[in-house]
C-alpha cells in the first residue's frame, strides 16, 4: 500500500516569514521535487493541506490535519511540517489515537538550499514510517521521538526528549 504525504509548509518547503501579512502568495511546494531528488521508490501520494510557516499553524489547522489523517485510506502517513510547532501538531494527533503510523518531519535549512538536512530527513521519515508500529512520531536528524516525549530545543535547534 502507498504512503500518504501531507504537505503543511515550513522551512523544509522554503517557507519562512515573520507575519501572516508577509506570507508568500502562490508559492509552489518543493516537496514533490525533493521526493524525486531523494529517489524514493516506494509508492506514495502527495496532498497539500495547508501551506504555512509553522509559527502560524492553529488548532483549527491541526484539526484539519487530523481529519485528513483519519479519512485517508493509507495507514502510513508522512507529514512535512515546520519545526517550530511540530511537537504541538504531533501531540494533537497523538492524543487522538489514530490507528495509523504517522511520522512528522521538517528541516532546519530549506530543501532547496546548500547543506540542507531536508533530503536526509525525508529519507529517514520514509524508512521510519515503514518500520514503526502504529502511533505518531517525529523523525528529525537521525532520531525518532514519540509524540508524548518530544520538544524542540530553541537554543540548539535540535529535537530532544522532554525532561
Amino acid at each position: 500500500m502507498a504512503i500518504k504525504v501531507f504537505i503543511i509548509g515550513g522551512t523544509i518547503d522554503n517557507l519562512e516569514y515573520n507575519s501572516k501579512d508577509k506570507a508568500p502568495k502562490n508559492q509552489k511546494s518543493i516537496i514533490p521535487q525533493l521526493l524525486r531528488q531523494s529517489r524514493i521508490t516506494v509508492e506514495y501520494n502527495v496532498e497539500k493541506i495547508i501551506f504555512k510557516d509553522s509559527k502560524f499553524v492553529t488548532d483549527e489547522d491541526r484539526e484539519l490535519i487530523l481529519q485528513k489523517c483519519k479519512k485517508c485510506k493509507e495507514e502510513k502517513i508522512i507529514i512535512t511540517h515546520g519545526t517550530t510547532t511540530m511537537p504541538d501538531t504531533a501531540k494533537y494527533l497523538g492524543q487522538n489515537n489514530i490507528p495509523k503510523t504517522i511520522v512528522l518531519l521538517g528541516a532546519a535549512i530549506s530543501g532547496n538550499k546548500p547543506n540542507s538536512d531536508a533530503l536526509f530527513n525525508m529519507g529517514f521519515a520514509f524508512s521510519s514510517v515503514q518500520l514503526l508500529p502504529k502511533g505518531v512520531y517525529v523523525a528529525m536528524n537521525g532520531k525518532i521521538f514519540s509524540w508524548q516525549n518530544v520538544k524542540k530545543n530553541l537554543d540548539t535547534g535540535f529535537f530532544e526528549e522532554e525532561k
